[in-house]
């Protein structure tokens, strides 16, 4: 590993032929110092990065290529969207989509080891697939990253160059969740016993239920991404205090990424490991809590899609969903509210006119009550859905369609 300056970095990066492949640390962990001098010095480029908030380039000459949409490529005019179930963006990596730059962020090394801190996620493939290739790593130093272990650990010989940078993270502080989050919280925690095993991600129905555990005991957690919600749950003994806590990324308080910081019982875990259908299905109780933007009454869900315009993606849902409903005791939530109060529109729709994200989940759950649908024959399903999980408003319309798709 090599230290230079920014404007060494521009250097070596302008010299790169064609249109180079650039895949970034996403999230909450994106480099941008790095970034900043990768547009200035091309003036083509694809930036690959996963969930990528706001500030992305987004001008001629930039493709912005991702598999999970983020508001930073939204509406992006030279979006790529490539989709994909997150346990298998890895593959893409050593087949269609081969990088030829990694820029990740990370924190100082100890012991010739860097840190990837709180963003592994699909960064170790990333990094793998383009030294097998003889592409550039480069990493971005911040002292400000904090040092968690498991496989955000690289070794400093992976790294051709890195450039030092001390600055503070993006953080997130949550407000108070609203009454229907709570409600909606409230309704799925008293399907979770002690002793479960917890996904959830970040968000106010998320950060709900979590806050409504906080009396259980033994809950252990393995997740794509945890937030503050988790800290609160120890801090409550709410936690199984010999299990390690396994997830891939992390967005929260300056609170949680110093209790991160060097906590052995956090493990970092990359994609291919925490999003693994096998791996999960093996974790005790695993109880999978999603959101999506709809659901029909077949019970399929869109977490994707609005207006046939690409939202998000599949992400990791499919594989909890799969992954939950084979462990022994398992269960898969979709917890959303029962009407958009933007669009102001129902969230329970006769049929999807967008592509399924999902299907076959344990329950619907709103603030409106729990519609339970694994088991179920599809009138059941249907029946439940429009009675326990849609709002009153429209409920005797969703009875009209289901008579007309055959479901009442």
């Amino acid at each position: 590993m090599r230290i230079v300056t920014l404007e060494q970095l521009g250097r070596r990066l302008a010299a790169l032929p064609g249109t180079p492949r650039v895949v970034v640390s996403g999230n909450s962990a994106v480099p941008w110092d790095a970034l900043r001098v990768l547009d200035e010095s091309r003036d083509e480029y694809i930036v690959h990065a996963l969930n990528a908030p706001p500030g992305i380039p987004d001008r001629p000459g930039v493709t912005a290529e991702t598999t999970f949409v983020g508001a930073g490529m939204r509406r992006h005019q030279g979006l790529s969207y490539v989709p994909c179930r997150l346990s298998l963006v890895p593959i893409l990596y050593a087949g269609p989509l081969p990088p030829d730059v990694v820029i990740v962020h990370c924190a100082p090394p100890q012991d010739g080891m860097l840190s990837l801190g709180i963003e592994v996620n699909v960064l170790p493939a990333a990094i793998e697939a383009c030294r097998a290739r003889s592409g550039l790593v480069v990493a971005v130093v911040n002292d400000r990253m904090p040092y968690t272990g498991g496989d955000a650990l690289v070794d400093v010989s992976a790294v051709d160059l890195a450039v030092e940078v001390s600055g503070p993270l993006p953080v997130h502080e949550p407000p108070p969740p609203a009454d229907d989050s709570r409600a909606i919280g409230e309704r799925v925690a008293a399907r979770v016993a002690d002793g479960a095993t917890l996904q959830a991600g970040i968000g106010a129905i998320p950060d709900a239920t979590i806050a409504a555990l906080r009396d259980r005991r033994g809950l252990r957690v393995w997740t794509e991404m945890f937030s503050d919600g988790v800290v609160a749950l120890d801090r409550a003994g709410a936690l199984d205090p010999d299990h390690p806590l396994t997830t891939s990324f992390l967005f929260g308080s300056a609170d949680l990424y110093a209790w991160v910081d060097g906590n052995p019982r956090v493990r970092m875990a990359r994609t291919e490991t925490t999003n693994d259908p096998g791996l999960i299905a093996r974790q005790r109780a695993m109880t999978s809590v999603n959101t999506a933007l709809e659901v029909d009454l077949f019970g399929q869900a869109n977490a994707s899609r609005i207006d046939a315009r690409i939202h998000s993606g599949f992400g990791g849902q499919t594989d909890f969903v799969v992954g939950a409903l084979h462990s022994p005791g398992g269960q898969s939530f979709i917890a959303l509210r029962s009407w958009h109060p933007k669009a102001d529109v129902s969230t329970v729709v006769p049929l999807l006119d967008e592509p399924v994200t999902s299907v076959q989940q344990t329950a619907v759950v709103t603030e409106q009550g729990v519609a339970e649908l694994f088991g179920y024959d599809q009138r059941a399903q249907c029946r439940h859905l429009i009675r326990d999980a849609a709002h009153p408003r429209v409920r005797e319309e969703l009875w009209e369609e289901a008579r007309a798709l055959g479901l009442a």
